[in-house]
Order: structure tokens, then C-alpha cells, then sequence
């Protein structure tokens, strides 16, 4: 049973920074794509950032150059950094994985963690 569970959110003020994690178990961690999605208040999930089982990525426009997706195989983690952090990345962040491969940008998403708080004060 796959299990995915976040950590490292929190109140940041804008233009700091934070690094959440996600802790993969289950199910061959190398062979997943993972990403991170978000969901602000009245707003629809939206991916953030994709990470294929080769290390390829992808990121959401509003992100570029400010949020960096990463993995470590050997902990079966997935980590997001996050700099220069405005009010506008105020979501919670949800960890997903999947093994369907194929093309990461039209991955379907089909594990997900519980989420994680990340508030960005003004």
C-alpha cells in the first residue's frame, strides 16, 4: 500500500523560503514520477511542480525560477524548495505519485498525501 506523507510547511514571510518533503513508501520509489500540487482557499488544485523517474521536470508557469522539484532515490524522498515565497503561494501542498509513466506533462496522479500548510504572510 502506497503511503505518502509530507512535511516541512509552515508560516514563512514573503520573500523567504521553505523545503517540504515527501516521504514515499510501498511501492519502488525509482520507478514513480512524483510531483507536488497546491489548493488555495476557493481555488482548484493546481500541479506546481513534476519530477518522471529520470529526473526530468516540469513546473507550473508561476513557479519558474523560484521552486525547485528534487528526489532522493536512495530515501525514497521528493522534495520541493521553495524561494522568494510571496502571498500568492499561500496552499496547502499535496505530495502525488504515480507509475503509469509516460509523458509527465499529462501524467495522471493517482496517490496522494494528506497535505501540507504553507502560509506566506505579507
Amino acid at each position: 500500500q502506497v503511503q505518502l506523507v509530507e512535511s516541512g510547511g509552515g508560516l514563512v514571510q514573503a520573500g523567504g523560503s521553505l523545503r517540504l518533503s515527501c516521504a514515499a513508501s510501498g511501492r519502488s520509489f525509482s520507478a514513480s514520477y512524483m510531483a507536488w500540487h497546491r489548493q488555495a482557499p476557493g481555488k482548484q488544485r493546481e500541479l506546481v511542480a513534476a519530477i518522471s523517474s529520470g529526473g526530468s521536470t516540469n513546473y507550473v508557469e508561476s513557479v519558474k525560477g523560484r521552486f525547485t522539484i528534487s528526489r532522493d532515490n536512495a530515501k525514497n524522498v521528493v522534495y520541493l524548495q521553495m524561494n522568494s515565497l510571496n502571498t500568492e503561494d499561500t496552499a496547502v501542498y499535496y505530495c502525488a505519485a504515480s507509475w503509469l509513466g509516460g509523458n509527465l506533462a499529462a501524467s495522471r496522479w493517482n496517490y496522494w498525501g494528506q497535505g501540507t500548510q504553507v502560509t506566506v504572510s505579507s
